[in-house]
């Protein structure tokens, strides 16, 4: 499939959807403490989006080639706690606790354009390595924006974000990467965030994608549970991922979620 490039205009569509789920994130940091159910934020995070004229993008999407066998994802938002990488299932049953973690993927699609972030949430107070975690991988996002720049090749993301990673003993999933989006939630091109010799396409002007790091604490390794959804570290060890949809100019990205 073909790189759709982004017009000025269109980048600034783009803009506006990502500036509503980062006005979604602020109205859910305020609920996100012990007791808070993550059904009860999914609700509040579709209030609000659908009070601003958009409309949810997750709820109801299946992934192409997965159209058979996985049912339509239920929620406005995924809500990954702790051991959860992504993909998790906003649920009455799931009450955050003091010292979780919990990782909130927003999208949306507004006039026609896609908005996609995540932000991984410490509830209350967490422990040192934890904290380290979250501030590592917030790092790697940062490393990774700094490589998506025009004529890098693609795998300059991957490489500046997994030699971070392994660097502070964590590990890099590698079966979720980022992605293109424009009208559609997934286009080309494909984010690694490990390093790849393959992937040796260049950035271009134009260009609009997500770079969203999901990093271990453990192993890289993963399971999905029995729902078709939810992502998990297959050690048990937590996980934390940021990620950012940024459009590329010649005098540098702009982070469109920022």
């Amino acid at each position: 499939m073909a790189i759709i490039l982004k017009s000025p205009a269109q980048i600034e569509l783009l803009r506006a959807a990502g500036q509503l789920v980062r006005q979604t994130f602020q109205v859910l940091r305020e609920h996100i403490r012990p007791g808070v159910t993550t059904a009860e934020l999914d609700a509040i995070a579709e209030e609000f989006i659908r009070s601003h004229g958009a409309e949810p993008v997750y709820k109801g999407y299946v992934p192409a080639g997965r159209r058979n066998y996985t049912p339509p994802f239920p929620g406005t938002i995924c809500a990954s706690i702790n051991d959860v990488i992504c993909h998790g299932i906003p649920s009455k049953r799931d009450r955050l606790r003091q010292g979780d973690i919990v990782g909130i993927d927003i999208g949306l699609r507004l006039n026609g354009w896609i908005g996609d972030a995540c932000e991984t949430f410490a509830v209350g107070e967490v422990d040192d390595e934890t904290r380290r975690l979250l501030d590592v991988t917030q790092r790697c996002l940062e490393l990774g924006i700094e490589q998506a720049r025009v004529g890098n090749p693609l795998r300059a993301i991957g490489a500046a974000i997994q030699r971070h990673a392994e660097a502070n003993g964590f590990s890099v999933v590698r079966e979720y990467t980022g992605h293109g989006l424009g009208r559609n939630l997934h286009e080309e091109p494909t984010i690694l965030h490990y390093d790849d010799p393959h992937q040796t396409r260049k950035i271009v002007a134009g260009m609009v994608f997500t770079i969203e790091p999901m990093i271990n604490a453990g192993t890289a390794a993963t399971k999905v549970d029995r729902d078709g959804w939810t992502v998990r570290t297959a050690d048990g060890k937590r996980s934390a991922q940021f990620e950012h949809t940024l459009a590329i100019t010649e005098e540098g990205p702009i982070i469109l979620t920022a």
